[in-house]
Order: C-alpha cells, then structure tokens, then sequence
C-alpha cells in the first residue's frame, strides 16, 4: 500500500483470492504473516527489476555477485591508497 490506495498487485491479489483460488488450497490454518519477524530481524529484501532478475535468478547468484563487487571495490580502494602513499 502506498499514499492510501492498495499497489496495483495487492489488488491484483484480492481479485486472485476471490476468483482463482482452487478448492485443493486449503490455507484455513495458515497464520498470516508467522514467519515476519525472522525475516525483518535477519533479512534485507531487495526487488530486482525484470532485467537484473533473468540476470541473477537467485539469492546466491545475487550475493556472489555483490561480493565479487565488494572485493573489487576494496582492492581498487588498496590500489589508490598505496599510489598516493608512494607520491
């Protein structure tokens, strides 16, 4: 929900609760939202655009990128650190 009105696919799943559920789907004992503390305590939820996604289809294609990406980062920041010590 953003600004009052339900996100276009949070309507988009009320209409699918209405009118797609199959009978086989049997969620009466399900308790909304059991798992949400762990989450927010352990987890930081990123939504990759559809590009990124075909890019990276997983949390650890994700994560190994990200860290690939770090380490270049603080060798490349070594790097520059040693020039300018050595000027």
């Amino acid at each position: 929900m953003h600004g009052g009105q339900p996100a276009e696919n949070e309507q988009a799943m009320k209409k699918a609760d209405i009118d797609d559920m199959r009978p086989e789907y049997d969620f009466s004992g399900g308790v909304r939202g059991k798992y949400l503390p762990r989450l927010a305590k352990g987890a930081n939820v990123v939504v990759l655009d559809r590009d990124m996604a075909r890019v990276f289809p997983t949390s650890k294609a994700v994560n190994d990128a990200l860290r690939a990406l770090a380490e270049a980062g603080r060798r490349h920041g070594k790097a520059r650190s040693n020039s300018r010590s050595a000027s």
